[in-house]
């Protein structure tokens, strides 16, 4: 991870808490009293963040001592002691809330995703979407990655994804490429987001790099698998679960995408206390 923007986000998620003031309870209570806290798992799932939750408390105070009994990617079992924090309560608790924050919604992507992937077996990848929460998209993406799946494009940036709104809006899947093709040659990948079996045709035609099947049914998406008899990449999605995930990969499609990874995920419960 790029230590500079993860620097940012604590800073940023920082200043939510304090705001120029500071934390008014514990700098009521406590001064410079001492403690060990312990970093509990309250689920079952795969870490990720782990080096981030550390790097909260030592961007508050660099006396502290973080010791990491696990790292990102690995599997933690409901109950165990992901990690140890000594030094000044205050300063502990005055990052307490940013450090989980951060570890519980990553490990929660992590998770999800590696769940997801299981099901998907060894054909079919698990890949994010772009449907993120501003300013965290380098870090959820990281957490697909240590969860076993794939990352989309990360922006508008890398990779060309002709969409049905631009499709519409070009008049035909031939038109948007060809202009796609004229204004930056072979630079880029290019993807086609497909609703029918026209359109599939006529993206082959056309000879892009993927195909998306957007909102088919399994049926629909078998029948496009066969048109499309590996000529391209493809992507699933929309309406995308666990159930129909696992027919999914037996058909054979290259990807399938879940916004749900990255939007909606459950985060992984942890809780800090005092040994």
């Amino acid at each position: 991870m790029d230590e500079q923007l993860v620097n940012k986000i604590i800073d940023d998620a920082l200043l939510e808490d304090f705001d120029g003031v500071g934390d008014v309870t514990s700098e009521a209570i406590f001064s410079d009293e001492k403690a060990v806290y312990i970093l509990k798992a309250k689920d079952t799932g795969v870490v990720c963040g782990i080096d981030i939750f550390a790097g909260v408390f030592r961007r508050i105070d660099a006396g502290l001592h973080v010791e990491l009994l696990f790292k990102d990617g690995d599997f933690i079992e409901k109950g165990s002691v992901a990690a140890k924090i000594s030094g000044k309560i205050i300063s502990i608790l005055k990052g307490e809330r940013t450090a989980l924050n951060i570890l519980s919604h990553l490990s929660g992507i992590a998770t999800r995703t590696a769940e997801l992937q299981s099901v998907a077996g060894n054909v079919t990848r698990v890949l994010d979407t772009r449907k993120t929460l501003p300013g965290l998209r380098a870090l959820q993406k990281y957490a697909v990655r240590c969860g076993g799946g794939v990352n989309h494009r990360m922006g508008l940036y890398d990779m060309v994804m002709i969409k049905d709104n631009h499709i519409d809006g070009a008049g035909s899947i031939t038109e948007a490429v060809r202009r796609v093709r004229e204004k930056w040659g072979s630079k880029y990948k290019i993807e086609v987001e497909t609703r029918n079996l026209d359109e599939i045709k006529e993206a082959l035609d056309n000879n892009v790099d993927r195909i998306m099947l957007d909102n088919m049914d399994n049926v629909m998406i078998k029948e496009a698998y066969h048109l499309i008899s590996k000529r391209c990449e493809i992507e699933v999605s929309g309406n995308m679960n666990a159930a129909r995930l696992k027919e999914i990969n037996e058909i054979g499609v290259d990807f399938v995408s879940f916004g749900e990874l990255t939007h909606s995920v459950k985060v992984f419960d942890f809780s800090l206390i005092k040994e």
